[in-house]
């Protein structure tokens, strides 16, 4: 039997939209904690009324710009909620929320 070579073209293209909040006060954070999604504004600078729900993608977390570990999080369309870490973030924290949905077609 002769070798054949099977040529796949799969292309995957994304879209990201981003949330940003800036604590107005500081924000003591235990296991459970939300951030209502109402209080983040859109890249366009209007406010949010809820999160995407991303099917086939991931979300990222940024606090201070540092992106955070992802067990540390998650996102529903009502809000953010953290797991398993403790502190207070300052007021004047910038928090963003990225949603980065991927499609793929042949």
């Amino acid at each position: 039997m002769a070798l054949s070579i099977i040529n796949i073209h799969v292309n995957v293209t994304g879209t990201s939209t981003r949330f940003f909040n800036v604590l107005a006060a500081p924000l003591s954070i235990t296991d459970g904690t939300t951030v209502a999604a109402n209080t983040f504004l859109n890249d366009s600078g209007s406010a949010a009324t809820t999160f995407p729900i991303v099917t086939n993608g991931y979300y990222n977390l940024y606090i201070n710009g540092v992106l955070q570990e992802g067990g540390s999080y998650s996102v529903s369309g009502a809000e953010l909620t953290f797991h398993t870490v403790t502190g207070t973030l300052p007021a004047g924290t910038p928090i963003i929320v990225e949603a980065v949905e991927l499609v793929t077609t042949l």
